[in-house]
């Protein structure tokens, strides 16, 4: 499954502001962690609920919450910018890591960490990564995060190319893919096109 917001008038407005090459450090960051609300709310629409009751000030009614718990794996290093906004708005939530690291040569991405938490006992993993450009980098945090005991794997990235997501969706079929926008290809270096530069660099002015 493949979503993507880009018909969203808040969508549209805060990706502007992060293609936009004159965006500032503090701009970048401002509309990235607003992007990563509306892309996590929008994967949220994927997760069960569970009926509860709820006394108000004036009687008892019917309610629903998100039984937990839910983790969320930020693919380092671009992929933290993303965290703090995620973990404002979904409930009971747990942390975990991975690393992934890019041959520049290559394009070839490898695992330099992994550190999660009890992900068997997770209803879902989100898994944080801004740009899906090959595909690579997703491809192998999803075999690790497998690996790990992950069941219900959605990932959340702000930009994608075609490229990535056919690899992805071939490799693993039933991890949907929530993206902010799908832009038009990868370029002779595996950038994104027209994409929004070097995400970690922008988000931490480096």
């Amino acid at each position: 499954m493949m979503s993507d917001m880009h018909s969203h008038p808040l969508m549209q407005h805060y990706l502007t502001l992060l293609r936009d090459k004159h965006s500032g450090a503090e701009t970048f960051r401002h509309a990235s962690a607003v992007v990563t609300r509306l892309l996590v709310m929008k994967a949220s629409e994927l997760l069960e609920l569970e009926t509860t009751e709820v006394e108000t000030p004036l009687e008892t009614t019917a309610g629903a919450r998100v039984p937990g718990p839910l983790v969320l794996v930020p693919i380092l290093r671009a992929g933290l910018g993303m965290l703090d906004p995620a973990m404002a708005i979904l409930p009971n939530v747990g942390v975990g890591y991975v690393g992934m690291e890019r041959d520049e040569a290559t394009a070839i991405a490898s695992c330099y960490y992994n550190k999660t938490p009890n992900l068997a006992a997770s209803q879902a993993v989100f898994v944080l990564d801004p740009m899906l450009a090959t595909g690579g980098s997703a491809v192998q945090a999803v075999d690790q995060l497998k690996a790990d005991g992950a069941g219900r794997i959605i990932m959340v990235c702000v930009v994608a190319a075609p490229e990535g997501i056919a690899l992805l969706n071939s490799k693993h079929p039933d991890v949907p893919i929530v993206a902010g926008v799908i832009d038009r290809q990868l370029n002779e270096r595996k950038y994104i096109l027209p994409g929004l530069g070097d995400y970690g660099d922008r988000l931490f002015n480096t």
